[in-house]
């Protein structure tokens, strides 16, 4: 198992691998708990990014076309099952840009890119945060005041940040080409995130040649965690479709995420 994703369930003949990407400053246990909400043939891959955790003696990497590059180098190996790409926030930009390499360079078979909570292409806006520590602490609060508290602590701060400037610097540098993918994409937001609105998401639909739905769920920046287990049921649900599954298809899910814009 490379070092690159953590499985919580193993699967033994997966129908499809669910590849998770966590947000700036997040880590692969984000999602230890999603495995245990879907299909027992579903697998799930968590992104487990350099210097935390597991890897936390490695150099963190801090521009996003060199992690692309490394994600996408690594799941050369799960290419023997579908795949679907799932990214939080910072994430989100990279799964698209992580699908954009493995279509073009390798022909994965992609059933579905979710981008959640991220602004897309053309409403992407260059920032400078991650260069002074009181910003960068500040915008960390803003978007999770409940868990971003144990940066109170001197110690957890000076053990964390170097993370999330890492992070922040890969989001703060990323230049997106807006390139085009040949998969369905699914917006996801919360309903009351500050940093993106839900008009915007939108413009998701304009990187696909495929099809594309927005779904909205209750909660700010991270409503995936209060709101779990309604986010992780209809990914299942769009799984299912995707895959030919009962009651499924990719055909018929196709035609509903077009309805659906």
């Amino acid at each position: 198992m490379t070092d690159w994703f953590r499985r919580y369930r193993r699967v033994s003949e997966p129908r499809v691998r669910l590849v998770c990407f966590p947000h700036a400053g997040g880590s692969a246990s984000v999602y230890r708990s999603w495995p245990h909400r879907l299909p027992d043939d579903v697998e799930v891959l968590a992104v487990q990014y350099p210097g935390r955790q597991d890897r936390l003696r490695e150099p963190c990497v801090d521009r996003m076309d060199r992690l692309a590059t490394l994600v996408a180098s690594a799941l050369l190996p799960f290419l023997d099952r579908p795949l679907a790409l799932f990214g939080h926030s910072m994430g989100a930009s990279l799964a698209h840009e992580v699908a954009v390499r493995l279509e073009r360079s390798h022909g994965a078979d992609i059933v579905l890119l979710l981008v959640s909570a991220r602004l897309p292409p053309r409403h992407h806006r260059p920032r400078d945060v991650h260069h002074d520590d009181e910003t960068l602490l500040a915008d960390v609060r803003m978007l999770d005041p409940v868990n971003s508290a144990v940066l109170d602590d001197p110690d957890m701060r000076e053990l964390m940040l170097p993370v999330i400037r890492a992070d922040y610097q890969v989001a703060d540098s990323y230049r997106p080409s807006q390139p085009l993918v040949q998969v369905p994409v699914v917006a996801y937001a919360g309903d009351a995130d500050p940093t993106v609105g839900v008009g915007q998401l939108r413009a998701w639909s304009e990187i696909t040649t495929a099809g594309f739905a927005l779904a909205v769920f209750p909660g700010d920046h991270f409503y995936l965690v209060s709101g779990e287990a309604g986010l992780v049921a209809d990914i299942g649900t769009r799984l299912d479709a995707a895959t030919g599954a009962p009651n499924g298809g990719r055909s018929r899910f196709t035609a509903e995420l077009v309805a659906g814009e």
